[in-house]
């Protein structure tokens, strides 16, 4: 037991050393002792099998995924930094998380959150996110070189991951855009700049967006990102291939945009039946 104690010791000092949540120590310590009383030996001493055999234990458990990920957590945490032994855990794979479908704005609503700016600079910030599905990240870095005209384009140079990419520039934001930067003439490189000639700021403009969706009265706290789930839900509302919509917002995987088919009306109202074809 004195080997235990150490361990749990040494556990709880380099939880909190990591700057760990006071809920996230405990619980971490509590799953650990439960681990502890599953084993019957120490902790330095377990094996790989001993770790599968607790592992098995909690998936027969009926705990959800939270918990289960938390339980896991609590053993790479022990073994990967506090034993120094990450190979007894290296097998262990995180349960994914149901991730919640995002929120969505109609046209009708997105277009009164747009007439609630006072400032020109955030509405058209914010149009070109809706417009493009850009991240606020990506609209924030945009340079005005980066506005294609000619092959009515814009190239994303900052994306996720550093990955480059072109997505369409409407007819309407070019036009939006053109009146914009005569009226604004922002400070080179970025088209879109605070006072200070830097890219304009995430947190005033997203300030702007909550104050633009209060005075719209829509009854929903509008953020950068539901926008950009409204433009590829329109997408997807209107034919886009899926594919087509995965590359334009930048995700890595397509399972990342199949979500947006749990939350389109037509889509959804498309798929048949079988009932069709009884006799009722």
């Amino acid at each position: 037991m004195k080997a235990v104690s150490l361990s749990l010791s040494r556990l709880e000092s380099d939880l909190r050393m990591a700057d760990r949540a006071r809920g996230t120590i405990q619980q971490y310590l509590a799953s650990v002792r439960r681990f502890e009383e599953f084993l019957g030996l120490g902790l330095e001493e377990a094996d790989q099998s001993s770790i599968r055999r607790w592992v098995e234990h909690l998936q027969g458990q009926p705990i959800g995924p939270e918990r289960l990920r938390c339980h896991y957590s609590a053993l790479k945490f022990l073994y990967g930094r506090t034993l120094g032994k990450p190979e007894k855990v290296a097998f262990l794979s995180m349960p994914r998380k149901d991730a919640p479908l995002p929120t969505v704005l109609t046209a009708a609503e997105v277009q009164r959150v747009l007439d609630g700016f006072l400032v020109a600079k955030y509405r058209v910030f914010f149009a070109l996110i809706y417009a493009t599905g850009l991240r606020i990240r990506e609209a924030s870095l945009l340079e005005t070189r980066d506005i294609n005209a000619f092959q009515q384009v814009i190239h994303v140079r900052h994306g996720k991951g550093g990955k480059d990419r072109l997505v369409p520039l409407p007819t309407k934001l070019y036009a939006l855009l053109r009146i914009y930067w005569k009226h604004e003439r922002p400070p080179e490189p970025w088209l879109f700049a605070s006072k200070a000639g830097k890219p304009i700021c995430h947190e005033t403009a997203r300030r702007a967006l909550l104050c633009a969706s209060a005075r719209a009265g829509i009854g929903k706290v509008v953020t950068p990102h539901m926008l950009r789930h409204s433009f590829a839900t329109n997408l997807l509302e209107h034919g886009t291939d899926l594919r087509k919509i995965q590359v334009v917002l930048g995700h890595s995987s397509i399972r990342s945009t199949t979500i947006y088919t749990q939350v389109s009306p037509t889509q959804i109202a498309s798929v048949r039946s079988p009932m069709e074809d009884l006799n009722m």
